[in-house]
C-alpha cells in the first residue's frame, strides 16, 4: 500500500518523506494513521457573496445553512455532512466565538468539506440583513420559535440559521430572522443536539422542495 501511495503522490507532484512511526505518532497526536499522514495547508474558505452567486447560478432556489456560534468540531462536521448530502449551496460561519473547520470537523464531515463551500463572516447579523436584501428568506431554528417547522413555507430562497449548543440563537441574530421555527418534541428533553436539529430542519427543506417540484411537474 505504501508504494501505491508514493506512486500516486509522485504523479501529482506531492513530495513524500519517509519517517519513523514514532514521528507520525507525534505529528498526528494520537489519531490513528495506519502509517500514512498528509500535511495540508489552511482550510480554503470562500467568500460568502460567492456562495450566494453560486446558488443563483444554479437556477434553483438558494439554500444556505448558517451556524450561529457552534463550538463543537464534531457538531460542525456532522452539520457539514448533512448539508452537503442534502444539496445545500454553502455553509456560513461567524469568524469569531465559533469553531472553524478544524481537522476534527473535517473528519466528522466524512469528506463533505471537499465539496461544500464554507465561508466565514465578521458580522453574522449584518450578513443576514444583506441576504434578506437579495431576496433570501431567513429562517431561524429555535426551541421557542413561533411556527412549527412542518407548517412553515420553506420552498423559496432561504437561509436556515442554527443556533449554538445550549444558548441557541443570539438575540441580535434572532432579530434578523424573518421567522423562527421549532421542531415539535414530545419527550422529556427540551431541545435536540445542534447537529440533530440541523439535520431535521435541512431535510424538511428538501422534502418540501421535492413535493413542490412534483406538484408543478
Amino acid at each position: 500500500m505504501s508504494e501505491v501511495i508514493r506512486g500516486l503522490a509522485r504523479e501529482r507532484g506531492v513530495p513524500v518523506e519517509v519517517r519513523l512511526r514514532a514521528d507520525l505518532d507525534r505529528l498526528v497526536k494520537g489519531v490513528p494513521h495506519q502509517g500514512v499522514a498528509a500535511e495540508a495547508g489552511p482550510f480554503p474558505y470562500v467568500e460568502a457573496e460567492d456562495i450566494l452567486t453560486r446558488a443563483v447560478g444554479a437556477h434553483e432556489a438558494a439554500f444556505l445553512v448558517v451556524l450561529d456560534g457552534i463550538q463543537d468540531p464534531q457538531n460542525l462536521g456532522a452539520i457539514l455532512r448533512t448539508a452537503e448530502a442534502a444539496g445545500a449551496h454553502g455553509l456560513i460561519l461567524p469568524r469569531d466565538r465559533a469553531v472553524g473547520v478544524t481537522p476534527g470537523a473535517v473528519r466528522a464531515s466524512a469528506g463533505a468539506t471537499e465539496h461544500l463551500p464554507v465561508a466565514r463572516v465578521t458580522n453574522l447579523a449584518a450578513f443576514l440583513e444583506w441576504i434578506k436584501g437579495q431576496g433570501v428568506w431567513v429562517v431561524g431554528a429555535d426551541p421557542t420559535g413561533e411556527r412549527l417547522l412542518y407548517s412553515a413555507e420553506l420552498t423559496g430562497p432561504l437561509a436556515l440559521v442554527i443556533g449554538a449548543e445550549g444558548r441557541g440563537l443570539r438575540p441580535l441574530v434572532r432579530s434578523r430572522c424573518d421567522v423562527q421555527v421549532r421542531i415539535p418534541l414530545s419527550g422529556g428533553v427540551a431541545s435536540l443536539n445542534a447537529s440533530c436539529a440541523a439535520a431535521v430542519c435541512i431535510f424538511e427543506v428538501i422534502r418540501q422542495r421535492q413535493m413542490a417540484r412534483r406538484g408543478s411537474g
